[in-house]
């Protein structure tokens, strides 16, 4: 069983990972919500109510089986996104992780922070196997972040979305205890 029922706050470089504090981060979850590369990226919706996501950030707290943590840039203490660890695969040990960078954050290096300082966090704290993922093709920005991690790819789903007239397929990566800790022997060795 894989407990993420505490919240906590990851200190790294550039930004700090910490629980959701909704009635302060909201302003900023919108203006994510709102912008035009993150509905893209995501292949989500510009539609949606506002109470409904308050009430979404304002319980990921208690949740104890996923882990949800606001990326805030250290240097102004606000919201540039959101990093999630969610759908326990109990089968294979697997859960899903997933990002979110908004405008604030964007090409500043947050998103590969982020997600090494949550993998290495979930891999540390946990009796995962493995974290997998899924990132649209038209962006390679984000396959290349997830590969930088030691994400490979391991199949790909045709025409998951419709954007702007064509389809575009869904990339399925993932990332492996065995694979991680290779990584990590890499790091300290200094290569």
């Amino acid at each position: 069983m894989v407990d993420l029922s505490n919240k906590p706050t990851i200190i790294g470089k550039k930004i700090i990972l910490r629980p959701m504090k909704a009635a302060d981060d909201f302003p900023y979850i919108e203006e994510c919500l709102n912008d035009a590369e993150v509905v893209k990226l995501t292949g989500s919706s510009p539609e949606y109510d506002r109470e409904e996501v308050f009430h979404w950030y304002n319980t990921r707290n208690e949740q104890t089986n996923r882990l949800d943590l606001a990326i805030v840039d250290k240097t102004t203490n606000v919201f540039v996104g959101e990093i999630v660890v969610n759908e326990l695969d109990q089968l294979h040990q697997s859960m899903n992780l997933r990002i979110l960078i908004g405008p604030r954050g964007r090409d500043r290096g947050f998103g590969t922070e982020a997600t090494q300082l949550m993998v290495d966090y979930v891999l540390m704290n946990t009796v995962l196997n493995q974290l997998t993922l899924s990132v649209f093709a038209f962006n390679p920005r984000a396959r290349r972040v997830y590969e930088k991690v030691g994400f490979t790819m391991e199949s790909i789903d045709k025409n998951q979305l419709e954007y702007d007239g064509k389809q575009i397929d869904s990339i399925n990566m993932k990332l492996t205890r065995e694979n991680w800790l290779i990584k990590q022997n890499e790091k300290s060795a200094g290569r």
